[in-house]
């Protein structure tokens, strides 16, 4: 199965929203075929701007149904198809990402180890198989010279994947290691936005890519007057529920207040989850991707990996109390929803799913242009046969430290100095009982014998509450939403 990723970039132009508005929120996902979720929150200074981004895998409308809009096809030619292996695609952050290893990632169906050359000051991404006996050159080191080596028989290789030595080869023999069978392949890639991109095709052609097509540029994000910090979360879904970027779910089920408290202004009734009517239009779409406006806003769909959405908070809205109530249990109703909707065929999702409104314009859009350009589903180039594995349990599906924490620098350098702290109140507390046992009978004796039993109970007990508090925040914590 594929998996979610998410982040938000490039620049977006509208109409000017009523003088009451003042706060500027970017609302952002980024979809990989495998790994990642980059979620990132970047916040301006300067005019108190928002940005959110969360890094990264359908039928013919029936005439008798009623649908909230219809998006404007540009006239291209039936035969056009989405080329996947021929995008930018995103692969991690560079701040989660070891300069001292290589690193093994899944994008598009493809392994690759993503590497830094310091020969060159680049990140390299190469096909993670060694060319001599297939082993994941992810699992190798880099070595005093800046070669990536294998670690199975210790081949070298520079960064544009020649091979450079191969230790059983005899020095005074044929320079085998010059072949371009032994040669691996190199992806051309990038660093933009502070994220590694790079470029599924390994053809002689792409090698120069990058002069000709960039990824997809957002003028935030280089702006020093943003904050930007990042993360990266990989998600047990696929491709195909893009949904989840859509402002009705983002208002409904993360229970941000900043998103109900712009929708006041518009609307004078809210229920008490947040809901409310969403006038959006499709005003383009191409096989680009498309270009959405809403009250207060626009959108943009940057295909396959980027959406960029941007509206207007009200200066009285304190954006830091946001409320995330659906981390985790998003998860397992969505992994339910794409089984369902598999069941009844990718074509058929529109006769099986009702969608009434405008608020589910951008869903239908992006359905539409999944359909048109790709066939309703991802070019795997042979790689995935389309079929989910079986459901796995809910604590794997709301799983944080294998989906982030370990892939995360900063919640891994957390996750580790909260364990070492349950560690070390563990033995104090051991420490305590033993010294307080030790200690003679006399009365400043007991005194003191009773400080040490009291503060090996509190050292007990804050352990006890640290490793819950470990548990909920690093591995998993269940949802019911019926009592949230």
């Amino acid at each position: 199965m594929e998996a979610f990723n998410a982040s938000f970039f490039s620049s977006l132009h509208f109409s000017p929203t009523p003088n009451r508005l003042q706060k500027t929120q970017f609302l952002y996902f980024q979809l990989y075929s495998k790994p990642i979720s980059f979620l990132q929150s970047i916040q301006r200074n300067t005019s108190r701007s928002k940005l959110f981004t969360t890094s990264s895998s359908s039928s013919t409308v029936s005439k008798d149904a009623i649908y909230p809009t219809d998006p404007v096809i540009e006239n291209e030619s039936q035969e056009e198809k989405f080329d996947w292996f021929c995008q930018w695609h995103p692969i991690m952050p560079v701040c989660d990402l070891d300069k001292r290893v290589p690193h093994g990632k899944r994008v598009m169906g493809l392994d690759v180890a993503v590497w830094w050359d310091r020969n060159e000051n680049a990140w390299k991404v190469f096909d993670d198989s060694c060319p001599h006996r297939l082993a994941p050159l992810s699992e190798g080191r880099i070595d005093q010279w800046g070669r990536l080596q294998c670690v199975y028989h210790g081949w070298c290789f520079n960064g544009s994947g020649d091979c450079k030595f191969i230790p059983q080869a005899p020095p005074d023999g044929p320079p085998v290691h010059t072949f371009k069978k032994a040669c691996v392949a190199a992806y051309p890639s990038t660093v933009q936005h502070g994220i590694v991109w790079f470029w599924p095709n390994s053809n002689p052609e792409y090698k120069d890519i990058l002069s000709k097509k960039t990824p997809p540029y957002i003028s935030e994000l280089d702006d020093p007057s943003y904050i930007k910090p990042m993360a990266n979360r990989e998600f047990p879904y696929g491709y195909a529920k893009y949904d989840l970027q859509f402002p009705s779910y983002i208002i409904f089920s993360i229970k941000c207040n900043c998103c109900k408290d712009t929708l006041k202004l518009s609307y004078s009734k809210l229920d008490r989850e947040g809901g409310a009517p969403m006038d959006i239009n499709i005003e383009k779409l191409d096989i680009n991707g498309y270009h959405s406006t809403r009250y207060g806003g626009a959108s943009k769909f940057m295909a396959p990996c980027v959406y960029y959405s941007a509206f207007t908070l009200p200066a009285s809205v304190n954006s830091g109390k946001t409320k995330d109530q659906g981390n985790g249990s998003v998860s397992s109703t969505v992994n339910s929803k794409e089984r369902k909707i598999m069941e009844v065929g990718t074509s058929n999702w529109q006769k099986a799913c009702y969608v009434p409104t405008k608020s589910d314009a951008q869903v239908i859009a992006f359905r539409k242009w999944l359909r048109k350009y790709s066939d309703g589903q991802i070019n795997w180039g042979g790689r995935f046969s389309g079929a989910l594995p079986p459901t796995a349990p809910k604590e794997q599906l709301m799983d944080r430290y294998w989906s982030h924490v370990v892939n995360c620098s900063s919640c891994n350098a957390a996750y580790k100095g909260l364990n070492a702290l349950e560690v070390i109140l563990q033995v104090v507390s051991i420490i305590s009982i033993g010294i307080a046992a030790a200690t003679k009978q006399s009365l400043k004796s007991a005194v003191a014998r009773n400080a040490l039993v009291l503060m090996a109970v509190l050292c007990f007990v804050a352990s006890r509450w640290l490793a819950h508090f470990i548990y909920k925040n690093f591995h998993f914590h269940d949802y019911n939403h019926a009592l949230v």
